[in-house]
């Protein structure tokens, strides 16, 4: 039975904003790291997307963020700081957080590059308690002196993996190393061995470790298709899946790639846009909404792009381009098996890709056929129920 947040130390008013929002009980990583944090100490928690993190460093920072705000209720320096890798993560966590600094009188604010900076240097400069922020706009600020870290008393490292995986660890090191105040640090990550555990060890005093047992994204909670088609159709093929589905999550290799395939299928009359890193943070955000909401079909999206992007119910992925090894693929693959969910993920196969997605199915160990198809062929708006090993 989950417990009641009031039953891990959340205060009532945080609660009573959850409560608001529809939550009442916590969430199995929720449970094993508040009540520490609560205490002060520092923790590093094992945890994937949207197995509920960002309550877990969320609701005992800003309770202590409101007892200090209450205690020293002329105090304007920074008192804690979330360090996220995306634009798109940074504005969902800072979104999640909105009623609950509320509840306790404590101000907060999203800063990422690809907005106007003059905007966010006028804020802090009337005093901000919290900031969820990504490294590079982050260190752009306290380099302009816009902001101190000095006296931070609440750090939280959110998908360390993630910014290890995007190179930002040298950049989260340079910010971590300007905090002189004692303070604690939360630090969050699929995983917590290489670079992950020097972080650990160089940031964190005595860390209690707690682990979330979940199964990795597996070959088996979801179907799989292998399809060989026709540079030509290609485009076509995919515009044939997506108005069969829902919602379509496409992955292309390169910003490039993701711009030309959206507009051969805006001509073919799908609604669809691109999410990647040369677009403005407004667009990003305009295009997951509209995606979430059910406006757009379909999002075409680079690897790196896609990682900041936590939307549930999403029924095929397309790899327009085979993913260069097994661990994208699952990792792509995985977004139609989020929050217990099940889904299509298709491949498509190129005459000269073959062997390179043979490979690449040995690893999944995938036995499985790759079946040639054009764009008209009517087993594309069945590929949830169709068979290809009984071709």
């Amino acid at each position: 039975m989950s417990k009641l947040f009031t039953e891990l130390g959340i205060s009532q008013p945080i609660a009573s904003a959850l409560s608001a929002k529809g939550i009442s009980s916590a969430f199995p990583i929720q449970e094993l790291t508040i009540p520490d944090a609560l205490a002060g100490r520092d923790v590093s928690g094992k945890a994937k997307t949207g197995s509920g993190k960002t309550l877990a460093f969320g609701l005992p920072t800003i309770q202590q963020l409101g007892t200090y705000r209450k205690e020293n209720p002329d105090s304007k320096t920074l008192g804690a700081l979330i360090l996220v890798p995306t634009r798109e993560l940074a504005t969902q966590v800072a979104d999640e957080m909105k009623p609950l600094v509320e509840a306790v009188n404590v101000s907060s604010l999203a800063i990422y590059g690809g907005s106007d900076i003059d905007k966010q240097i006028r804020k802090l400069s009337k005093g901000v308690d919290l900031v969820v922020a990504t490294p590079g706009r982050m260190i752009d600020l306290l380099e302009r002196e816009a902001v101190s870290v000095s006296e931070v008393r609440h750090v939280v490292l959110d998908e360390a993996d993630r910014m290890a995986d995007m190179g930002f660890l040298p950049q989260v090191e340079w910010i971590l190393r300007r905090i002189e105040n004692e303070h604690q640090t939360l630090l969050f990550s699929a995983t917590l061995d290489g670079a992950i555990n020097g972080l650990v060890k160089r940031y964190q005093t005595d860390p209690i470790k707690k682990e979330l047992e979940e199964s990795e994204v597996t070959v088996e909670q979801m179907s799989h298709r292998f399809v060989t088609v026709h540079d030509m159709d290609r485009d076509k093929v995919v515009a044939s899946i997506v108005g069969s589905a829902t919602r379509t999550m496409v992955f292309c290799n390169t910003k490039r790639m993701c711009d030309k395939l959206v507009k051969q299928l805006n001509a073919l009359d799908v609604k669809v846009t691109a999410i990647h890193g040369d677009l403005r943070q407004s667009q990003r955000e305009k295009a997951l909404k509209k995606f979430t909401d059910g406006t757009l079909q379909a999002l075409v999206a680079t690897d790196v792009a896609a990682r900041g992007i936590h939307v549930d119910d999403v029924d095929i992925v397309v790899h327009f381009d085979p993913p260069d090894d097994h661990k994208t693929y699952l990792h792509r693959s995985g977004r139609t098996a989020r929050a217990g969910g099940s889904g299509v993920a298709v491949t498509l196969v190129l005459w000269n890709q073959e062997l390179e997605v043979k490979r690449l199915q040995k690893r999944l160990s995938l036995d499985m056929p790759i079946v040639e198809m054009f764009s008209n062929d009517k087993r594309l708006t069945e590929l949830a129920t169709w068979d290809p090993t009984e071709e």
